[in-house]
């Protein structure tokens, strides 16, 4: 049976969201989520090898912060059943769905196969999380397709 949620738990989840509220990380999310709709892998590392530019910073910045609360997940300093609820993990999920499919590639060229390692793990770790993963790809494949489209002239 898994562990209960406790009130420390609820405390680091909270923690966890002040932190998404920093000024910085509110442009890396904001970036990641809305403007950064990757094609394919080159247009990941792209980004990844763009070492000046602010998304860069941003792409390192959001993912490295969902990285980091990944792990704490793994190592079992924040209960897993809790942060698998959508307000709690939807945008790592969503964040994930978006390069998920680019990604052996990605790890194979930048010769990083720990890129985004324990999202993954959380991410495909349970049949939950899996149900879940699948569902946010489908959505955000129809969403990419949407984007990759021109637009009419009108």
């Amino acid at each position: 049976m898994a562990k209960k949620a406790t009130a420390h738990d609820a405390e680091l989840v909270l923690k966890l969201y002040d932190l998404r509220r920093e000024a910085e990380m509110r442009k890396a999310r904001s970036w990641f989520g809305a403007e950064f709709w990757p094609q394919s892998a080159d247009d990941f590392l792209k980004v990844a090898n763009a070492f000046a530019s602010p998304e860069n910073a941003w792409l390192r910045q959001v993912g490295s912060y969902w990285d980091m609360v990944a792990s704490l997940v793994l190592h079992g300093a924040l209960n897993q059943e809790l942060f698998l609820e959508p307000g709690c993990s939807g945008e790592m999920f969503f964040i994930f769905a978006k390069i998920h499919p680019f990604l052996k590639e990605f790890r194979e060229k930048m010769n990083n196969p720990d890129a985004f390692a324990n999202i993954e793990k959380v991410a495909t770790g349970s049949k939950t999380a899996r149900k879940r993963l699948e569902r946010i790809s489908k959505n955000v494949e129809i969403r990419r397709k949407e984007m990759a489209k021109p637009a009419k002239k009108g």
